[in-house]
């Protein structure tokens, strides 16, 4: 099928069919204005500007939320928990925490989201589309905090990410709340249902729960050996085959 560009073409809304393609990663969609805006991501282009800080965007819709920030003003407001913003697009959004409505759904897998943003990246795992590219080596990434990650865990080093009760710092906010949480809080809010056992973080009841269940979710790939924990394969990878 022959790629048709940003400028000629028609949408194709109604029919289904997803004839833009990107030809540096795949993508497709059914209208060449969306092309265009996908496009940005692998040109860096921001042609949304600021008229009072040197922001940018690659989306006019960015730039008006962005441009919300310099008035300070947050007139809609959660009648159901006092949550206030700037938009009113924003209210509705949040108000799908309260009712639970997932509106954008999968039309591959039946996943459904209650956000489109988070839609467009469940797709990329049926794509494989990997958009967000490190301008220091090969490496690509499905998610931007993926990217943002890397460069902070292979390029930079850096630790921005500080803890209020010592001196320990995280190169991500994830790894710094499970530094909070396994050393100062002291919480363990993932309970086993069958013998009490008591977890500061969700993956650490998963865990724990193979030791009920028997699942053995780490397969070799030299033998029928199989184990609960990644460790134990990688212990039986080397004490057995290297």
């Amino acid at each position: 099928m022959e790629n048709p560009s940003c400028s000629s073409g028609q949408q194709t809304k109604h029919t289904g069919d997803k004839p833009y393609i990107c030809e540096e990663c795949g993508y497709r969609t059914d209208g060449k204005s969306k092309l265009c805006r996908h496009m940005r991501t692998h040109t860096g282009e921001k042609p949304y500007k600021c008229y009072q800080c040197d922001y940018s965007a690659t989306q006019k819709c960015t730039l008006d939320r962005h441009l919300a920030k310099h008035s300070g003003d947050k007139p809609y407001m959660c009648g159901e928990c006092g949550y206030r913003t700037t938009l009113k697009s924003t209210l509705s959004k949040h108000m799908r925490t309260h009712t639970g409505e997932k509106p954008y759904k999968c039309d591959q897998c039946g996943y459904s989201v209650a956000r489109k943003y988070h839609l467009s990246q469940h797709m990329r795992t049926h794509t494989g589309e990997k958009p967000y590219k490190c301008d220091q080596c090969d490496y690509s990434a499905a998610k931007k905090s993926n990217l943002d990650q890397h460069h902070l865990s292979k390029h930079t080093k850096e630790k921005p990410y500080k803890c209020d009760h010592c001196e320990h710092s995280a190169r991500s906010r994830s790894a710094l709340d499970y530094h909070l949480k396994t050393k100062h809080t002291g919480q363990k809010p993932f309970m086993c249902g069958i013998c009490g056992y008591g977890s500061a973080l969700k993956y650490g009841l998963i865990r724990h729960m193979r030791i009920h269940t028997g699942e053995k979710p780490y397969k070799c790939d030299r033998c029928d050996f199989s184990a609960a924990w990644k460790s134990n394969l990688d212990n039986h990878c080397k004490t057995k085959h290297n």
